[in-house]
């Protein structure tokens, strides 16, 4: 069965555009022009990754990003005309998993997207349980808990938890985060890794402003710490 895309895109011609080019790289393709006809047809059948324009009429694309991430996982791409920081920085933070400009080569699209679901299928981890104080993970089960409670992390920030949960102490470059979270062999966009870590944070810190296990070290990248390991 061909995996699916829901495309939320206001401009017709644009969203023929990317139909024909996705289905022509093997994917189904379901369209809606509003964020509120979004939610409903993801609700009504999911999709398997979403392509979110952020200029939408109504529900933006932001609130879109939000209330998708209330109900699933899937991996977001939000598609925006201009690199504004600002707004890719906002639209990650709503939930997204990636950002393309407009205009952008489809085959490039398909790219990020099959990178994307390939990451998800698997951890690629071989361990089943570790565990850095309260934090626990069970890479197999895609679990992660702090104190005995279920912790819920989107597919993105639960691989880029594994990655640095396996070689704890390690310091990893954004570089290196973006190849092996998002599986990209492009020079990509470290706004990615560091909005992913603030939202990781969020979730597994006690104290995400004074983080004790995804610590920064200057100049360098981030690593997984020893319990209680500060900043550096």
């Amino acid at each position: 069965m061909n995996q699916r895309i829901l495309l939320v895109e206001d401009d017709e011609r644009i969203r023929s555009s990317i139909r024909l080019a996705m289905e022509d790289e093997g994917y189904e393709v379901a369209e809606s022009a509003t964020g509120e006809d979004a939610l409903d047809a993801f609700n009504h059948r999911p999709a398997d990754v979403v392509l979110v324009d952020l200029m939408l009429p109504g529900m933006d694309g932001f609130e879109c990003c939000r209330g998708l991430r209330k109900v699933s996982d899937a991996p977001i791409i939000i598609v925006t005309a201009r690199a504004d920081t600002h707004d890719v920085v906002a639209g990650l933070e709503a939930g997204a998993d990636d950002y393309v400009t407009k205009p952008f080569v489809a085959k490039e699209l398909a790219a990020r997207i099959r990178a994307l679901l390939r990451r998800y299928r698997s951890t690629d981890s071989g361990a089943t349980q570790l565990s850095f104080g309260e934090l626990e993970i069970l890479p197999d089960e895609g679990v992660v808990r702090r104190g005995g409670t279920d912790v819920h992390l989107t597919r993105t920030e639960f691989r880029m938890l594994c990655e640095l949960a396996e070689s704890p102490g390690k310091v990893f470059s954004r570089e290196t985060l973006l190849d092996r979270v998002w599986g990209y062999g492009y020079f990509g966009d470290s706004r990615l890794v560091d909005v992913h870590i603030r939202r990781l944070r969020t979730k597994i810190e006690p104290d995400p402003a004074n983080p004790s296990h995804v610590v920064t070290v200057r100049g360098l990248g981030y690593k997984l710490a020893n319990h209680g390991e500060k900043n550096q």
